[in-house]
């Protein structure tokens, strides 16, 4: 018999004891759990990737605090919708819990309607974003929020959730179900769990369906990709395929293919995507991707967020399509991106190092007797506004962070360095 009511919606949890993943947030002791059992939470953002359970977590949170629980989706709600939750929560007892589902689609305006009955405790907010909340809630709102960051789920955490999705299939059609290999779920899934109890339930209902009335059925990582592939359509329920095109999109730039750039867009143009979200991801890309090959890139990147952000479809499409091309045609180059990802690492592992007294600031009279900032050569001073001299802490001085990557404007830079800093970093 096959149910109405998608696997997805049977298996969501109804407690943090059935909650899968999270644990810094809702395991023993931690910080979202503890607020839970004193009874008092505030309104808060939750932010994370897509399918790790955030609107599982509202929900949760709800019904722990025996509040009433009312959903808006940022994607087909209004001011309106908010104003109405808000009346409705003047009448209850008790401040209701409201959840906004990708609330970083609500735009200014609508944002600044929930200010109040946030302030005073009309109602305590839940947001869900896949987006920085920084960038894309507004100040005055997030101030009053407590932010937590979902983490993607483990390849344990699917697992064990795989297990269950298992025990309840074979429930439900009275029939023995053996997952013989799991890699093309977890790997389909993308860490997803709707994608992946989507995936799970469309193989077993089309290998039932060719079973002729087996009672067991075997599925193998070959089953599930040609399953998949073959149902893509009725796989993709709720718009997941809308994060497999944005990264096509993404990758296809990253490869300087402009053809395969313009044809995602176009993609996510028919399917009316926020061209905010698009020139967002473009943004962040002429960065990590171009970097210092053409630093025009990133210019180029915000000078798009900023033109779609004041225009809407279809002219943005224009823009968008420019700044595609642009960024794909542009020499690549990740070497800023690695560049604070060492930095980052050598922090970590070597803590916080002494700064060099030359370069310590004196603003008093006390660290200027300490030596503070005596020996420090003022660039300005010497020939080509150059002093050699040592800028990083003693235990990491000679580290090279910055390697300029392979391209014309790089390797500029790079014989620019190799000439100021001769032997030092080796450029």
């Amino acid at each position: 018999m096959k149910h109405l009511t998608p696997l997805a919606e049977r298996l969501r949890p109804e407690n943090l004891d059935q909650y899968i993943g999270q644990e810094h947030l809702v395991g023993e002791g931690a910080i979202l759990r503890r607020a839970l059992e004193s009874g008092k939470i505030p309104s808060i953002i939750l932010w994370g990737p897509p399918g790790v359970g955030k609107t599982t977590l509202a929900f949760i949170i709800s019904r722990q605090l025996v509040r009433s629980f009312f959903v808006l989706s940022a994607i087909n709600s209004g001011v309106k919708d908010v104003r109405e939750v808000i009346e409705k929560a003047r009448m209850l007892p008790m401040a209701p819990v409201l959840f906004i589902d990708e609330i970083h689609r609500f735009s200014k305006s609508q944002q600044d309607s929930l200010l109040g009955a946030v302030e005073k405790g009309l109602v305590t907010l839940i947001g869900a974003t896949t987006e920085n909340p920084s960038f894309e809630v507004i100040s005055p709102l997030l101030s009053r929020c407590q932010v937590y960051v979902l983490k993607p789920l483990e390849v344990l955490h699917l697992k064990q959730l795989t297990t269950f999705a298992i025990e309840i299939l074979q429930k439900d059609h009275a029939i023995e179900i053996e997952l013989t290999e799991d890699d093309a779920l977890l790997q389909i899934s993308g860490g997803d769990v709707r994608k992946l109890f989507n995936a799970i339930e469309l193989v077993v209902e089309i290998m039932l369906e060719s079973s002729q009335q087996s009672k067991r059925i075997v599925i193998t990582n070959k089953d599930v990709k040609h399953c998949i592939q073959n149902n893509l359509v009725m796989y993709d329920k709720g718009g997941e395929m809308h994060y497999d095109i944005i990264s096509a999109f993404i990758k296809s730039i990253r490869g300087s293919d402009p053809n395969a750039a313009v044809y995602y867009l176009a993609r996510m143009v028919e399917a009316s995507e926020d061209a905010l979200f698009i020139a967002r991801r473009m943004l962040i890309l002429a960065s990590e991707d171009i970097g210092n090959a053409n630093p025009n890139a990133l210019l180029l990147a915000n000078t798009c967020f900023d033109a779609v952000s004041k225009i809407g479809w279809p002219e943005s499409r224009i823009i968008l399509s420019q700044t595609a091309i642009y960024l794909a045609t542009s020499p690549k180059s990740n070497a800023s991106y690695l560049a604070i990802g060492k930095a980052q690492a050598l922090v970590k592992s070597t803590g916080d190092l002494s700064i060099p007294i030359h370069l310590r600031n004196a603003p008093t009279g006390l660290m200027k007797d300490l030596n503070y900032g005596v020996g420090y050569q003022y660039a300005h001073d010497f020939p080509g506004n150059f002093a050699f001299q040592e800028f990083l802490p003693e235990a990491v001085k000679g580290t090279r962070l910055y390697e300029p990557g392979n391209n014309p404007k790089e390797n500029e830079l790079r014989h620019h360095l190799r000439n100021l800093w001769k032997e030092k970093y080796n450029y």
